[in-house]
């Protein structure tokens, strides 16, 4: 930067000595160059943002984050085969990020819908290391046999391999990634600053305990100087309730990533009344995730400020729902935001994607795709 600078001064003071020797039209055009020096001068210093991409793998989950040091982390690596879908479009978001290979992959848990892409990914772009929460626990065909082929990539490919615990700070160069969950295991003592005690924890129930994959969720909470980011995965309702009741071990956050697409069994009130998030994104598909109920709670969470969707959920369209739809209404199945905050509509497969970008201040702006709209969110 000091370079830069000394740099500068030496081309304006020469500009300036030919002005001397200048008319006042050559003065003019010799203010503009000084002027637009400076400029440039001025837009090379500046620190470059925070880049998130939601790619859109048709209601599971691939959040690709990329730091201003040009360090990339990918979150889960949506569905297998659909010749390729997946795996490509992860790719695009990489190419448009800038980035030519993913630093670390970390996967929340073996579902299909999160860690199915994984071998396709592989033999698109280069991995640097895997990240997860150990071994399989769900005895399931088809999450063994994700699991296996996930084991086949990590020697076959001889990538690194690491196996996440709470509390543990992931060696990411631009941000700091806080181990919160798994293996269905959370922090055991609140992280700094955190640890009011949370009212909304009166009001949760205990559900019975869910013994698949999903309560194992790796979750993380990304901070990036003023900026706290949440995504926990697919992690169920109890597991959010130990996070959070009585006292809130997270803190508020900014961005919320709605867990487990906005299924009935995540997104208590205890968790989404807690973060107190600013802006909230769902990674649902045309007709998986979104429940109404959970839609209603994440929606109406004190402090945020807007809910953006990857697609607009669509009703069912069996007999016995289109009656029930009839009768109480198709707010009782399906609710959405307005168009303008959802990446993918109706009768399309676009892979419309939203876009985070952040800046050290807290600023952000969310972009989306499909409209070529950005919304500008400033720091609180």
């Amino acid at each position: 930067m000091a370079m830069r600078a000394i740099t500068t001064k030496r081309i304006l003071r020469a500009l300036c000595a030919r002005a001397d020797r200048s008319t006042l039209p050559g003065l003019t055009v010799l203010a503009l160059l000084v002027i637009g020096l400076v400029l440039v001068a001025y837009a090379a210093d500046m620190p470059k943002p925070l880049q998130i991409y939601f790619v859109d793998v048709e209601g599971g989950q691939s959040t690709l984050f990329v730091t201003p040091q040009g360090q990339s982390l990918l979150i889960d690596a949506g569905w297998p085969d659909n010749n390729n879908r997946d795996a490509d479009r992860i790719a695009a978001a990489a190419k448009s990020a800038g980035v030519s290979k993913l630093d670390f992959v970390l996967l929340t848990h073996y579902h299909a819908d999160h860690s199915g892409g994984i071998p396709q990914l592989a033999a698109k772009i280069p991995i640097g290391a895997f990240i997860d929460h150990g071994p399989n626990r769900e005895d399931s065909a088809g999450t063994k046999q994700i699991f296996d082929a996930y084991q086949n990539t990590l020697s076959s490919k001889n990538i690194k391999r690491i196996i996440a615990k709470p509390g543990d700070v992931l060696p990411i160069t631009g941000f700091t990634a806080t181990v919160v969950s798994a293996d269905g295991v959370v922090l055991d003592k609140p992280l700094p600053g955190a640890g009011a005690s949370n009212s909304a924890c009166s009001i949760v129930e205990q559900l019975p305990d869910d013994p698949s994959e999903n309560q194992r969720s790796l979750g993380t909470l990304i901070v990036y100087e003023k900026l706290r980011i949440l995504d926990l995965g697919d992690l169920t309702w109890n597991h959010e309730k130990e996070l959070m009741c009585p006292a809130n071990k997270l803190g508020n956050v900014d961005i919320f990533v709605v867990s487990h697409h906005g299924s009935s069994t995540s997104d208590s009130t205890a968790l989404v009344n807690g973060i107190s998030a600013r802006v909230a994104i769902m990674d649902n598909g045309g007709t998986k995730g979104n429940n109404p109920a959970t839609w209603l709670r994440v929606r109406n969470a004190p402090g945020l400020e807007d809910l953006w969707q990857l697609h607009t959920s669509e009703p069912p369209k069996s007999l016995g729902a289109r009656m029930h739809m009839f009768i109480f209404g198709q707010d009782a199945f399906v609710r959405n935001v307005p168009d303008p905050n959802i990446a993918n509509l109706p009768g399309t497969d676009a892979g419309n994607y939203l876009k985070v970008v952040a800046w050290n201040d807290g600023n952000f702006d969310v972009y989306n795709s499909r409209t070529n709209a950005t919304k500008h969110y400033p720091a609180r």
